[in-house]
């Protein structure tokens, strides 16, 4: 992320302020007056005098005694010449002339009341006096800004120098309120107005010797109390860019309070550069790098994080490089708008009246939606599989950019998972169930392991404790934080996630409101920040908008992630996505594929599925291994009619069309027959033909159960190793003959 924001300085291409327009102004040749303004050399000098001069008159008309005048100038010259020069380490030469100008005034005032103020040589002393006053004063402002141009750096005095009027005035200023307020003496050299006119930043040098930035920086409470800035603007404080320097930004304009519609600009983003999240203070953009951070979100009913949510995939889908999974155990919701466009261009949902039909080519605004627990554990073991498949795919990729990360680009894309709700996945109460369990142990081993090959998490969750996330670990892994603030009255979100973070979150009230912080070296301390407000219209012109661009997954991936990614829109598995609604009649629901087959980029011969020896084509030992270990979480259950959904013989498109029997079940009983034999285990057929055991399994059975076949001893076949799951060589040749007839 860039930092918030980020300093440097150059003040060349910083915009002056526009002059204050007056109504009815008038044309004079006097200057205006500044009465708030201290005193320099001139105006003090005259004020010395005239002071003098009245106080001589008065007291000669009263009959003061002239004692009265020299003690007040011996006082002042204690007290405002050496004692306040001291406490402001002024130089010597400030201090001496201040107590001189005192007593001088002191003097002339008391011999004014003896002799009489109404005569020349009275007149003529105090105009002496004055010009006296007036010469030291200046000599003494011009070592005073030797002395502070000596101790900054030869960068800082030149930024001095390029300081006009009215950035020289907020430098005195701020530098006099935070000596005020802090006791620390700084040497503002810098001040930049933002563009935005919702503020500006100074640059410091500070004194030396104990003066730290955190201590103004403790103070930055203090200090916009003392500046009287309005309600919701902030003092942020954070070290400059080098160690002696502090940068302040200073707010004018509460952004926080206002409500912001998520920007209308979907052009392309990339994983490696940045993704904009939200608002700063200084209403610039907060970014967040995640190539290789997973990202915790926690706030509070009401606070705004499911529109963060839509904020997060948005930024997602304007990636050139990140392919999307959600996992949303509340029935889906958070994806659900993600997906309606797909939906209506495939006819299975209704077009909103007045709004145009997407075209026919529309993709799902996210690769996956997991919606149950089994389906979810499906997408993390999918995940998984992946990572060892890049591990040993992309090893000489990897040695030719002579890197550990994987290269992440358009063709090799980065998938981010996003878990909305994380304290239903990961809560204790979930402990007793066996897939949730087997689900939050494949969370955290993703997250834990597989940051190299370009898998990432981001999870939401009402509260950080340990009650809500299971365990530490979570935090843990994920270095960028967030914690909504609006409908939080402890704050202890934002001291979960940021324990020393010295943010006043009483500034951050308002819906959408938080604090948003990365560690790590590309990181940026903890800071307010505003989300943007979102709506199903946004969603669905970021997901038309982004539709060309969002990238498959690449075929090393999508082979290792099996069935389970290929199959997941079939509506068996996606079917309450357009339950209960009336489909416009375009297109039918059952068997719908999206995947790495169908994109234009390189995929296997045939299509469909990724079970090589269903493609004609020689099947790697190295895929084999992968295939053969698949898992899935549930039971498939297919219906007792003829199968849809998981039907490998429905999407074999090299079927020949004079053979009505599935290739599946004539592959499996050459296989089985292949060596004359008449029996063979599901394992040993599943590694024979490249498939996952269990589903390989349950689609023979539903393919049986299609023509009524039965198997005979309820599927065992028995080896030398003992009784085994199988198939026998005459039921498949039986249920070919029948689906031949």
């Amino acid at each position: 992320m860039n930092q918030p924001p980020e300093h440097t300085l150059n003040l060349t291409n910083v915009p002056k302020p526009k002059p204050r327009k007056t109504p009815n102004p008038k044309t004079t040749w006097v200057p205006p007056l500044d009465w708030a303004a201290t005193h320099g050399p001139v105006s003090g000098a005259l004020s010395a005098a005239t002071g003098a001069g009245a106080m001589a008159l008065l007291g000669a008309a009263t009959h003061m005694p002239p004692g009265i005048p020299l003690a007040v100038g011996v006082a002042g010259a204690l007290g405002h010449g050496i004692g306040a020069s001291v406490r402001r380490r002024l130089t010597g030469r400030t201090m001496a002339g201040r107590a001189a100008s005192w007593l001088l005034a002191g003097g002339w005032t008391t011999w004014a009341i003896t002799t009489g103020p109404l005569t020349w040589a009275a007149a003529g002393t105090l105009a002496a006096l004055g010009v006296g006053i007036g010469a030291m004063a200046s000599n003494a402002a011009i070592r005073e800004e030797a002395v502070e141009l000596e101790r900054m750096s030869d960068e800082a005095r030149t930024a001095v120098r390029k300081m006009n009027g009215e950035r020289e005035a907020l430098a005195r200023e701020w530098a006099e309120r935070i000596h005020r307020v802090t006791g620390i003496q700084v040497a503002v050299f810098a001040v930049e107005f933002w563009k935005t006119g919702a503020g500006f930043s100074l640059a410091a040098e500070l004194p030396g010797g104990n003066a730290t930035w955190d201590r103004i920086a403790a103070a930055a409470r203090a200090l916009a109390t003392d500046a009287r800035l309005p309600l919701g603007c902030t003092v942020w404080v954070e070290e400059g860019d080098r160690q002696g320097r502090v940068v302040l930004d200073i707010a004018t304009v509460n952004v926080m309070a206002g409500e912001y519609p998520y920007p209308d600009d979907y052009s392309a983003l990339s994983i490696l550069t940045g993704i904009p999240w939200g608002m700063l203070p200084n209403s610039d953009q907060a970014q967040v790098l995640l190539r290789e951070a997973c990202a915790l979100i926690l706030g509070p009913p009401g606070s705004g994080k499911s529109t963060f949510v839509d904020v997060v995939l948005a930024g997602f889908a304007r990636c050139v490089d990140v392919v999307t999974w959600v996992i949303d155990l509340k029935a889906g919701a958070a994806g659900i708008p993600w997906m309606r466009p797909w939906l209506e261009a495939r006819g299975l949902k209704a077009t909103k009246a007045g709004a145009d039909a997407p075209p026919a080519g529309t993709r799902p605004g996210v690769d996956w939606l997991a919606s149950t627990p089994g389906e979810a554990l499906r997408m993390v073991r999918a995940a998984l599989r992946i990572n060892a498949a890049r591990q040993q795919g992309y090893q000489d990729l990897l040695d030719a950019e002579n890197t550990t990360l994987l290269p992440v680009s358009a063709k090799l894309p980065q998938i981010m998972v996003v878990v909305d709700e994380g304290a239903e996945l990961l809560s204790t109460a979930s402990f007793t169930d066996q897939t949730m369990k087997a689900l939050q142990e494949g969370v955290k081993k993703a997250m834990r392991t597989t940051r190299a090959m370009g898998i990432r998490f981001i999870l939401t969750a009402v509260d950080g404790n340990v009650t809500a996330l299971g365990d530490t670990a979570i935090r843990k892994f994920s270095p960028v934080g967030v914690a909504l603030t609006s409908g939080e009255s402890s704050g202890n979100n934002v001291n979960k996630l940021f324990p020393s973070a010295k943010v006043d979150t009483r500034q951050l009230r308002a819906k959408g409101c938080g604090v948003i912080g990365s560690a790590g070296a590309d990181g940026f301390a903890p800071t307010g920040f505003k989300g943007w407000k979102t709506s199903p219209s946004m969603v669905r012109d970021a997901v038309l908008a982004t539709n060309d661009r969002r990238p498959r997954l690449d075929k090393i991936s999508d082979e290792a992630a099996g069935l389970e990614y290929t199959h997941r829109w079939d509506a068996e598995r996606a079917g309450w996505l357009w339950a209960g609604t009336t489909p416009t009649g375009t297109t039918t629901a059952p068997a719908l594929v999206e995947s790495a087959q169908a994109a234009p980029a390189p995929a296997p011969a045939g299509g469909g599925l990724n079970l090589s020896a269903l493609r004609d084509q020689p099947r790697t030992a190295e895929a084999a291994g992968r295939e053969a270990g698949d898992e899935l979480a549930e039971v498939i259950a297919f219906p007792s009619a003829r199968p849809q959904g998981l039907n490998l013989t429905s999407l074999r498109k090299d079927t020949p069309a004079a053979d009505p029997a599935p290739r599946l079940l004539v592959r499996a009983h050459a296989a089985i027959t292949a060596d004359g034999a008449d029996r063979m285990s599901t394992a040993d057929l599943a590694t024979a033909l490249g498939a996952d055991a269990q589903t390989l399994g349950a689609e023979l059975n539903a393919l049986l159960r299609a023509v009524g076949v039965e198997r005979p001893g309820a599927g065992t076949v028995r080896t030398d190793a003992g009784s085994k799951s199988g198939f026998y060589a005459h039921t498949l040749e039986d249920a070919i003959k029948r689906y031949r007839q």
